[in-house]
């Protein structure tokens, strides 16, 4: 217990520490805590003949990383409605339709040219077309672009994205590891999507009613529990955790709770958050990546472009004027949780590059893009302008 206690003291410390130092130097948290991770994590680099392997990747750390994802999306669904997703249904469709087909289909196609099979390229299109929830919302909310009109085409994207990867997680999990029925698998993450939809659509009132608590403490434990429950329920169906929060939160949305959620969960979704970060970096070997360079150089030049092409696209989509639409572009970039669920997916499977090549090009991959994403969307009004023309 005493070695738990203080692996738990050791992560939250150098969390703390380089998030005072980032934001002394004006600078996001997010990239600070993935490369302290990788800096004193167990497979620290040596530098100047000095290695650090201070923390252990234990099971508490994936926890607390899980619930840094479910909250973090429960908070953004806070902020989203599906009154308001399905008045804009054609915009919805059109955006995330045009990201899914490009990015994934460079995936396809530069997996392909590196000699995978069919399957495996399955895996590396998923890797590189989808954008991390987690890590895009937290920076939303560091930005304070969450009221800002550019919030709503980065939401529907991510929405539109969360939907299609619950159905590709049950398809490759199945077909990668040879358990399970794939249609019975979809049928089941199809049906626990609907229930979440109706959760989101027709909940507000019963939750109005059920989580009417005097005390924070009690309002806590309940919303708490409840966003975690769900989570858990989600990924028991072959759904990920993170849209079963989402979902969750604009059901609350519906409410009179949400100031007070804010509020009274905050403290606890970015305590969580940090640590999922962290874990990016305490799971990272670069030793690993050297024999795949040149699949990660050619996979991050290529789907960076076309993540910054179809989000643009979106953007526009939306209505937004050009240098709007260049913010969303670039809020888009970054990869993450969903890549790594990819890549344990394909250890399991334990067979040919499933099981070595492709976790190690997905690490590489959701660092590099993870810290290009984040540094993008603080530098937004660089980027745009020299990338959007001007009106």
């Amino acid at each position: 217990m005493a070695e738990l206690l203080l692996q738990a003291g050791l992560a939250i410390a150098a969390i703390a520490v380089v998030g005072v130092l980032a934001h002394r130097f004006g600078q996001s948290v997010i990239p600070a805590y993935i490369v302290v991770g990788i800096l004193v994590g167990p497979n620290a680099p040596t530098i100047a003949g000095v290695s650090v392997p201070l923390l252990e990747r234990y099971e508490f750390i994936d926890l607390f990383a899980e619930l840094g994802v479910v909250l973090l999306l429960f908070f953004i669904g806070l902020e989203f409605s599906v009154d308001r997703l399905l008045a804009r249904r054609g915009e919805f469709l059109r955006a995330g339709t045009v990201d899914f087909v490009v990015n994934a289909g460079i995936g396809v196609a530069i997996a392909l040219a590196f000699g995978f099979t069919p399957l495996e390229a399955a895996f590396v299109a998923g890797i590189v077309y989808i954008s991390s929830s987690a890590i895009v919302t937290k920076s939303l909310v560091d930005l304070s672009w969450v009221a800002d009109p550019e919030a709503e085409p980065v939401l529907g994207v991510l929405v539109f994205e969360d939907l299609v990867i619950a159905v590709y997680l049950a398809v490759v999990s199945a077909v990668a590891t040879g358990t399970g029925d794939p249609v019975q698998s979809v049928g089941v993450a199809l049906a626990f999507l609907l229930a979440l939809f109706a959760l989101a659509r027709y909940g507000g009132p019963i939750a109005q009613r059920v989580y009417t608590h005097e005390s924070d403490e009690q309002f806590l434990l309940s919303v708490f529990g409840t966003v975690v429950l769900l989570g858990a329920l989600g990924l028991a169906a072959g759904v990920s955790e993170a849209v079963a929060a989402f979902f969750l939160g604009m059901a609350f949305s519906e409410t009179e709770h949400v100031e007070r959620i804010e509020r009274v969960l905050a403290p606890a979704r970015d305590l969580f958050g940090a640590v999922f970060f962290l874990a990016i970096g305490l799971q990272t070997d670069l030793a690993a990546l050297r024999s795949g360079v040149a699949l990660l150089a050619v996979a991050v030049i290529a789907t960076t472009a076309s993540k910054l092409a179809t989000a643009y696209y979106a953007g526009r989509t939306y209505g937004l004027d050009q240098r709007r639409s260049g913010r969303v572009a670039v809020s888009l970039v970054a990869r993450g949780e969903f890549s790594l669920v990819l890549a344990a997916i394909a250890t399991t499977a334990g067979t040919g590059a499933l099981a070595t090549e492709i976790p190690a090009f997905a690490v590489g991959y959701v660092l590099v893009m993870s810290i290009l994403g984040t540094t993008l969307m603080r530098y937004s009004d660089v980027v745009t302008d020299r990338l959007v023309p001007q009106n």
